[in-house]
């Protein structure tokens, strides 16, 4: 029997009232003793149970307390992941992300869950083996924790915690062929009910047929001891925040379904029937489902970005009629018994979801369907409003899709990879820096390249990731993150500490330049530019995105002598001037070799390599940042790039660079004019915005979030004057706006910059926090700034 639910009573039954999460838990700083010796906790597995295949795992460890103290610090780390409850209410999940080398413990006050009497720390650990996620590097499985003050050892995992293997989890593979698509983020999973520990975080849990842990080797910090096992350095960021979703709609009617009278849903012996969820607009969230009773049946829960129709297409998101939900699914087998919450150990990504419910003998109640967001707590500091609301549409749904690219470490996008390229990273941290004030995630990530640079000098393209890959060209863009931290933050120790992996990043490079024409060409690894259709996927290479590179590469060049003009202010700001003066030289001989092999002097532009077939936006929009004509040629250069048909077009991720091109020509007033691809999007549906034009795989990645900096850093003209945003040039761009208000949050305070047209006349207010100095130009005019007062412009 297949039947649909019908009855608008459905909307109660996944908006119950449950009580939302506070996040009562910080993260405090290390103590000394950890970071310099041996650790007297043992890192603890399972003592029969395989240490790396796929497995998910209980540790329990009991104790009485008299009083409850004041403050119990303890620290805590695991492989692959770990969440811990303590009592039975749930407190912490991780550890943050990193490599072997680099493996982050948390450090927590876990003094509030405490009791007088018994009290039991309780923690889920699991190893997804080979099916893991490429994001997730692994040793083996294992459970860390050591507490801080010295009354407190006993709690220290070692042999005396109790741990059993929890056989109810089964990975589900095969989504990547389904979906036909890159899809790495680690299988969904089958529970089943009867065979699930129920209640085992619970103090008064039952755990006397629980094994005694086997003791590993004692833990030690980074650098310390003879042999590397998980080199442990210290969480820098935030703990990751989780808290109720709001609710989800039904889309889809049929049949009725019976309801008790509290709203409850009963679904009939030897049924099936299929629901379908729409939460409105895409979140990272995990699914809490509970039920009760229905021993053999079946819940699949199907969950996706979009909905595809018969031809496999997207189109309008909000549309759903003749479309089906095509994405990972988990499957959840409820055991017969009353009040069975399932959830999933790691979050889920949708905006739909497709619940198909099958019963057999027995009737199943569904009490409860409600999720919790999670993610980097980001807070919003920064306001863009105008009297155009199109404009304000595209920076909630951008400052959203930013949201959901950021975790433990940037993701290029949640559903399909969740891992941090530094293409999509260096876009990702502007906008957080610009909207948010918060740097923390941003250093994170440049170390975390730092951390993964190989013998021949290069950084990873993404990291942390167990699955090496190189991008060349965003080994470059690397070195424009240190850039971009070093002249938004004042933190000279960590700029100088990346110095030798910029300066290995341009050795490699240096080594490839070939000796007759001076320019980058064919190199090994995946020399990625963008996703446009003229650069396919080459199925003999394994490779899309790639320019034409035979005889050197305008492109490839260019990002080259855009890095170079980076470099050379960092080397002379840190005492590295024989550098700096070497890294000029080759950049006036670089940029000499791309002028005499790629200017096309009849076109008027640069070509993408010496034979002069093909042009694209790519080369010129690079000429121009890398200052290869003249600052009164750049804007005419621009002009030709943007009109001229046959040039191959940037798509969403390389318009970032479009933008920065605009701003540094001049023509910043174009700036709304080319939001037109984001309209677009917004027409489609979309709540986050994509990885590219459609057809696109993912409808959420950062890079496209882009006009969240833009808006702030083009149209109001906010940008560093100088390393430290110790002085601020404001240059606006207000375009065919009436009235606009920015602000910002600033190392020193709160940045802010008002515009509005009246009576023919441009009229502009502008506050710099106190100290603060910096430049206003606009319309040819310069004059003068400072953050004593706030300051009135009238053009």
């Amino acid at each position: 029997m297949r039947c649909f639910l019908s009855i608008p009573l459905a909307l109660l039954l996944f908006g119950l009232c449950t009580p939302a999460f506070s996040q009562a838990v910080k993260n405090f700083e290390a103590s000394e003793e950890r970071l310099t010796y041996g650790w007297p906790a043992q890192w603890i597995s399972h003592p029969t149970a395989s240490a790396y295949d796929f497995g998910v795992f209980h540790f329990r460890k009991s104790f009485d307390l008299d009083t409850i103290p004041h403050q119990v610090l303890v620290n805590l780390s695991a492989d692959n992941r770990y969440r811990l409850w303590i009592n039975g209410a749930f407190v912490v999940a991780g550890p943050s992300r990193g490599d072997i080398l680099h493996w982050r413990f948390e450090t927590i006050d876990i003094a509030p869950f405490l009791r007088a009497g018994k009290n039991t720390i309780a923690a889920q650990v699991w190893n997804y083996g080979l099916d893991r996620p490429v994001f997730q590097i692994s040793l083996r499985t294992a459970f860390l924790l050591q507490a801080e003050h010295p009354d407190f050892q006993y709690l220290n995992t070692g042999k005396d915690w109790l741990v059993i293997q929890n056989r109810s989890y089964k990975p589900l593979t095969g989504a990547r062929e389904r979906l036909n698509a890159y899809l790495v983020t680690g299988p969904r999973l089958e529970i089943d009910g009867k065979n699930h520990p129920w209640g085992w975080e619970q103090p008064d849990y039952d755990d006397s047929a629980w094994v005694n842990a086997r003791n590993i080797r004692n833990a030690h910090p980074r650098g310390n001891g003879t042999e590397f096992t998980w080199e442990l350095v210290p969480r820098e960021i935030p703990l990751m925040y989780e808290e109720m979703e709001g609710l989800i709609q039904q889309r889809r009617d049929g049949a009725t379904i019976p309801f008790l009278q509290n709203g409850l849903m009963i679904i009939p012996a030897d049924t099936t029937i299929e629901i379908l969820l729409d939460q409105t607009y895409l979140t990272n969230a995990y699914p809490y489902l509970q039920v009760s009773q229905g021993a053999g049946s079946s819940i699949k829960l199907e969950y996706a970005e979009a909905m595809f129709d018969d031809k496999g297409l997207k189109g309008n998101r909000n549309e759903i009629e003749g479309k089906t939900v095509q994405g990972y699914f988990d499957r959840f087998l409820p055991d017969g018994g009353r009040r069975r919450l399932f959830t999933t150990p790691w979050f889920r990504t949708w905006r739909y979801i497709n619940m198909t419910i099958t019963t057999t003998e027995k009737p199943l109640l569904i009490e409860k369907f409600y999720s919790k967001r999670t993610g980097y707590p980001f807070e919003e500091k920064a306001v863009f409003q105008c009297d155009q609301p199109q404009i304000s549409d595209v920076w909630d749904v951008g400052w959203r899709t930013a949201e959901l690219c950021a975790g433990e470490t940037y993701y290029d996008c949640p559903y399909y990879e969740q891992l941090q390229y530094v293409g999509d990273t260096r876009i990702q941290a502007l906008i957080s820096l610009y909207v948010s004030g918060d740097d923390r995630l941003m250093r994170k990530a440049i170390r975390t390249y730092d951390d993964s640079r190989l013998a021949n000098g290069l950084t990873m393209s993404r990291h942390p990731a167990y699955l090496g890959q190189i991008i060349p060209p965003y080994s470059l863009f690397w070195i424009h993150m240190v850039s971009d931290y070093w002249m938004h933050r004042s933190d000279d120790e960590f700029v100088k500490s990346m110095l030798p992996g910029i300066r290995t990043v341009l050795e490699w490079h240096q080594e490839q330049i070939d000796p007759e024409t001076q320019l980058l060409g064919t190199t090994k690894f995946w020399n990625f530019v963008d996703w446009t259709d003229e650069w396919p996927w080459d199925p003999v290479r394994d490779e899309g995105g790639v320019p034409p590179t035979d005889g050197g590469s305008s492109i490839l060049s260019l990002q080259l002598a855009y890095t170079l003009q980076a470099a050379i202010p960092l080397m002379e700001q840190f005492g590295e001037e024989h550098l700096a003066d070497e890294y000029r030289e080759w950049l006036s001989r670089l940029k000499a070799a791309i002028r005499e092999h790629c200017w096309d002097e009849k076109r008027q532009l640069f070509a993408d390599t010496p034979d002069k077939e093909t042009y694209s936006q790519h080369a010129n929009i690079m000429a121009i940042l890398s200052n290869m004509v003249p600052a009164g040629e750049q804007a005419a250069l621009l002009e030709r790039s943007m009109q001229e048909e046959d040039l191959i077009q940037v798509t969403f991720y390389y318009r970032f660079y479009l933008m920065q091109a605009l701003f540094q020509t001049g023509m910043g007033n174009r700036y709304l004019q080319a939001l037109q691809p984001w309209f677009d999007m917004l027409d489609l549906g979309l709540t986050t915005f994509a990885e590219k034009p459609d057809p696109t795989r993912s409808d959420c990645h950062a890079w496209s979030a882009s006009p969240n900096y833009d808006l702030l850093a083009t149209v109001a003209g906010i940008r560093p004057d100088g390393p430290g945003f110790k002085e601020v040039l404001i240059q606006p761009y207000p375009g065919d706006l009436e009235q606009f208000t920015a602000s910002m949050p600033h190392p020193d305070g709160t940045l802010e910059v008002a515009y509005r047209k009246e009576n023919g006349k441009d009229h502009f207010t502008i506050k710099l926090p106190e100290g603060i100095t910096g430049r206003f130009v606009y319309d040819g005019q310069e004059k003068a700034l400072s953050g004593k007062e706030t300051l009135e412009f009238e053009f």
